[in-house]
């Protein structure tokens, strides 16, 4: 059983590593309780579906669903397309969410982008339990997002906000992530096959499409040259 100042010194060490997101997730929640509340809804519809969902792309897009006719199937492979991406980050997270408990079931619902980008990439301190720092990790983010859908849904009358190409954080946001990372590699393969492997695929697939197939080609090529990988490391 992990000790108290264990799972303290887990959260304080996951923290910092959260901030960058504390911020992206609380600007793009408060303009997503803001949009929710402009179209007529609740603060409370904003703050359910973003703890409920947690998926901010299918949180905006059912704004729409709830205020046109319902059509559950369509909705249902437009959400499976939508996180599709999300099959591939379970693959890859198989080993390091291989723990005992209520913590994996935590993490498998928690799983983001940003939460997968964080506990793939952070070289985590050897006197840090890992398990207790992805679980903090998850967590936090969930919670920025959940706090700032609750804020714009509750003021989003009193504030006048335009939320034309408010999507573009989200980009900002995986921008400062991949820098991060890259500055803290000591070995930037991984990082360089990743990059050249989703810039064919877009010129081959463009648009949106090419996310699926880059995650595909990206999983294998990783997977096959792990070996090599770990030895530069």
């Amino acid at each position: 059983m992990v000790s108290k100042n264990k799972i303290k010194s887990a959260f304080f060490s996951a923290f910092p590593n959260t901030i960058p997101i504390l911020a992206g997730f609380l600007f793009l929640g408060i303009a997503y309780g803001i949009y929710m509340n402009q179209s007529g809804f609740k603060f409370y519809y904003p703050m359910f579906m973003s703890f409920i969902i947690f998926a901010g792309s299918v949180e905006f897009a059912t704004v729409s669903w709830l205020l046109g006719s319902f059509d559950s199937v369509n909705i249902f492979f437009l959400t499976l397309m939508i996180n599709a991406r999300h099959l591939f980050y379970g693959l890859s997270m198989l080993e390091k969410y291989n723990i005992p408990g209520w913590k994996k079931l935590y993490l498998i619902y928690g799983m983001c982008d940003e939460s997968f980008s964080i506990n793939t990439t952070v070289d985590v301190p050897k006197d840090i339990d890992k398990d207790w720092f992805m679980f903090f990790v998850t967590m936090l983010n969930q919670i920025y997002w959940v706090a700032g859908a609750t804020i714009g849904g509750i003021f989003g009358s009193f504030i006048p906000f335009d939320t034309k190409g408010i999507e573009f954080v989200m980009t900002a946001l995986f921008v400062v992530i991949f820098l991060e990372n890259w500055l803290k590699e000591k070995d930037h393969s991984a990082s360089v096959i990743g990059l050249f492997i989703s810039f064919i695929c877009l010129t081959v697939f463009k648009g949106t499409n090419f996310i699926i197939p880059s995650m595909i080609i990206i999983i294998t090529v990783l997977t096959l040259l792990r070996g090599r990988l770990e030895k530069h490391e």
